[in-house]
């Protein structure tokens, strides 16, 4: 199978067990076949990202949705972490979160982050937040054969 034809590996970076299965049950209903991890914390996903522990051999993610509130470490320093590590910086981080706050979003776009959604509270609104990551991340948009691990 070509890189092109590979599903899309995700990392979702969530803390809250209702938003994780929120954003499952929407890629599910919206049809998207895609490997989908979960880090629940920013610790466990840096793990995660630079295959220690238990995520040793692990392929690394072609995009991650992040969430900036999360224990251990925020969002925002997993972000900085990410962008500052050569063999990551290529891989495309979509903060998702709850957050409003405009300091949060000047803050994720200083720190190189793709872009910044708002999470919709409202499931129907969040199912369709989902198809337009879908429709732009994992299908218009050409990521770097690098990302393809």
């Amino acid at each position: 199978m070509s890189d092109r034809q590979r599903p899309i590996r995700i990392l979702l970076v969530e803390d809250n067990p209702g938003d994780v299965r929120l954003t499952i049950e929407a890629f599910k209903d919206n049809r998207v076949d895609t490997p989908l991890d979960v880090a629940r914390d920013g610790v466990e996903a840096l793990a995660y990202l630079r295959q220690e522990g238990i995520h040793a051999g692990k392929p690394l993610p072609d995009l991650i949705l992040l969430d900036l509130n999360l224990p251990r470490m925020d969002g925002g320093e997993v972000l900085a972490a990410i962008k500052a590590d050569p063999a990551l910086l290529h891989i495309p981080v979509v903060v998702l979160t709850t957050s409003r706050a405009e300091q949060d979003v000047q803050r994720a776009y200083l720190l190189q982050a793709a872009c910044f959604i708002t999470k919709p509270v409202d499931f129907e609104c969040f199912i369709q937040a989902v198809k337009l990551i879908d429709a732009f991340w994992l299908s218009v948009v050409t990521l770097p054969c690098g990302a393809r691990g």
